[in-house]
């Protein structure tokens, strides 16, 4: 994977936006779910892609440094050759331009490191931009996935919510008290049939009660008839025996009194 392609996915991954993404999607979680495997599979690839461009750069780095010790040494013995080749001169040796060669020797290589060391100074800029770009582009990634997750364990808490919220309600519908065709009404319906027929029992032996005092009141007149019937007969006959006596009486009565005249009669 290269340095362009690793920081055009980060960009695109970095700047999506996941609340557009999910509002876009037919079923959310199952692309929360992608999302997260593809950011954190990207966060795996960019992470060991920015670990090896760093490495890369580091190396380049210590290359960099070395071509700028080699020329600073380089630079040294230059001057201690011309030292040496000013100071055999100076005795009228003929090894003082043998040293003047050595140290210009010395400075070509310092020039050559130098320039190695010019060279290396943009890609080594380049470079560490590229480093800054691809750890900015990583964090923000890492950040996006944390927000992924946090939706989507959002998400699942609100589908079991309403899931829970539906099934209530569908609970609720089926068994709706004001329905005489659900399992309720229908227990309500018998129950206000049984009370009924209590009721009706109660009415009913009211009823009987009330005929059997009605009927032993019957009785009672009845009998009260019987015995006042009973004493009238009674009181008839009194008279009428009372009547008879009454009569013997008074016959007596009249043969004692003819005797007593015819008696008187006689006698005159």
């Amino acid at each position: 994977m290269s340095k362009q392609s690793i920081l055009g996915r980060i960009s695109q991954l970095a700047k999506a936006n996941i609340n557009a993404l999910l509002d876009q999607a037919e079923d959310p979680q199952k692309m929360l779910d992608q999302m997260v495997r593809d950011y954190t599979n990207s966060i795996a690839e960019a992470e060991s892609a920015i670990a090896q461009t760093i490495g890369n750069l580091r190396l380049q780095e210590q290359d960099y440094q070395e071509d700028v010790r080699a020329a600073e040494d380089w630079g040294r013995k230059a001057l201690a050759a011309s030292q040496r080749a000013d100071e055999l001169r100076t005795t009228g040796s003929p090894d003082a331009a043998k040293f003047d060669n050595l140290a210009k020797v010395a400075i070509g290589k310092q020039m050559q490191s130098e320039s190695e060391a010019r060279a290396a100074e943009p890609s080594i800029q380049s470079q560490n931009e590229v480093v800054d770009k691809l750890k900015t582009g990583l964090d923000t990634m890492k950040g996006k996935l944390d927000q992924l997750k946090s939706k989507r364990s959002e998400l699942i808490a609100r589908a079991k919510v309403a899931e829970a919220q539906t099934q209530v309600h569908d609970a609720v519908k089926s068994i709706d008290i004001m329905d005489p065709t659900s399992e309720i009404g229908r227990f309500e319906e018998k129950i206000r049939r049984e009370e009924a027929r209590v009721v009706g029992q109660q009415e009913l032996a009211a009823s009987s009660l009330d005929a059997q005092f009605e009927a032993l009141e019957d009785v009672g007149r009845e009998t009260e008839i019987e015995a006042r019937l009973a004493a009238l007969k009674h009181d008839q006959q009194r008279a009428v025996g009372g009547g008879t006596q009454q009569g013997a009486i008074g016959g007596s009565q009249q043969g004692t009194q003819g005797d007593t005249v015819e008696a008187e009669v006689v006698d005159r």
